[in-house]
């Protein structure tokens, strides 16, 4: 529980100050950075389980390794390439925010466009990914206690 608690104030502090603006360069820079720095193993371990739980590992974990750098974020790359290549749609383009415009680089370029059923397919694969990361993390701490259990005899 402390883990999760100083992973959200770390992701909390980079969503507050994390910006390049002139006022909060000296400090955003930082937190943006700390909060890459933990996001790191938990986004690796979410592309992978995406790979192994979409069906088309190997169109996925091509797509991560070919377009993962290419995101402006260096945790959501892997993820959104995994989910891109694992459900063999093409993500990225051109995108609008609320109003504003943005430019980002294409995921799985080999893909085809998205379509409203694929909305329901990615939420599937969210959920089992979700359940297998869940069973990573029991079995690490069994075997994590199992092992520093068996030291201590």
């Amino acid at each position: 529980v402390p883990g999760l608690v100083a992973f959200r104030a770390v992701n909390t502090l980079d969503a507050m100050v994390g910006h390049r603006s002139p006022r909060l360069l000296r400090f955003g820079w930082a937190s943006a950075r700390l909060d890459d720095v933990a996001g790191w193993p938990g986004a690796r371990l979410t592309a992978v389980l995406a790979a192994v739980a979409g069906g088309a590992p190997a169109r996925a974990l091509d797509a991560v390794r070919r377009d993962a750098g290419r995101h402006p974020s260096p945790n959501a790359g892997p993820v959104e390439a995994a989910f891109a290549g694992a459900l063999g749609v093409r993500l990225g383009g051109t995108l609008a925010y609320g109003g504003r415009v943005e430019h980002r680089p294409v995921l799985n370029g080999g893909g085809r466009p998205v379509e409203v059923a694929d909305i329901e397919r990615a939420v599937r694969l969210s959920r089992r990914v979700g359940v297998l990361a869940l069973g990573v993390c029991v079995g690490g701490r069994l075997l994590a206690g199992h092992l520093l259990g068996r030291r201590g005899r």
